[in-house]
C-alpha cells in the first residue's frame, strides 16, 4: 500500500468506520465532513479551527472528525483564496493589486487604510463564500451519505456475522 494510501486510511476512512462502529450515523457523519470541508476554504486565513469547533459544537458533532476533514481541506483555502476575493468584486467591493510588493508598499504608505481596503475585499471574499458553501455542504453531504450507508450496512453485516 502506497504511503498516501495508508495515511487517508488511517487519518481518515478508520476514524470515520470507527463511528460507524460506535453506532454515529452515516447522516451526521455525512453533515461532520461536509461541514468541516465547507468551513476549511472560508476565505479569512486563521479562522477555520475555530470555525470548525464552534460548527462542532452548536450540530453536536464530532469535534476530531470535523477538524481532520478541516485540516485536509486546507490546500483548497489557499487554493480558493484570491477566486474569493476578486468574485468578492461582483459584489460591490473595491479592486485591489494582491501582489506582495503592492501590498507591502500599500500598508507602509497607510495601515489604517490598508486595512479599511483588504477588510473590504475579504467581506466581499466571504459573501461570495457565503453564497457557494450551503451548495457544497448539500452536495458533498448527498455524495458522502450515499457512501457512508453502504459502508455502514457493511460494519452492520460484519458485525453481526458469526465468528
Amino acid at each position: 500500500m502506497s504511503g498516501a494510501r495508508s495515511w487517508l486510511r488511517r487519518h481518515l476512512l478508520e476514524p470515520v468506520l470507527n463511528q460507524l462502529r460506535q453506532g454515529v450515523s452515516p447522516e451526521k457523519i455525512a453533515l461532520t465532513i461536509a461541514l468541516g470541508l465547507s468551513l476549511s476554504v472560508f476565505p479569512i486565513l486563521g479562522s477555520t479551527t475555530l470555525l470548525c469547533l464552534l460548527a462542532g459544537i452548536a450540530f453536536k458533532l464530532n469535534q476530531p472528525l470535523i477538524q481532520i476533514a478541516n485540516y485536509l481541506g486546507y490546500p483548497l483555502q489557499i487554493l480558493l483564496l484570491l477566486p474569493f476575493y476578486r468574485a468578492g468584486e461582483w459584489l460591490g467591493t473595491p479592486h485591489l493589486a494582491l501582489s506582495v510588493p503592492d501590498l507591502v508598499a500599500r500598508f507602509k504608505a497607510g495601515p489604517w487604510q490598508f486595512m479599511l481596503d483588504f477588510g473590504l475585499i475579504a467581506l466581499g471574499g466571504v459573501g461570495i463564500w457565503c453564497l457557494c458553501a450551503p451548495l457544497f455542504v448539500g452536495l458533498v453531504y448527498g455524495v458522502l451519505l450515499v457512501t457512508l450507508r453502504l459502508l455502514g450496512r457493511r460494519v452492520t453485516a460484519a458485525r453481526s456475522a458469526p465468528v
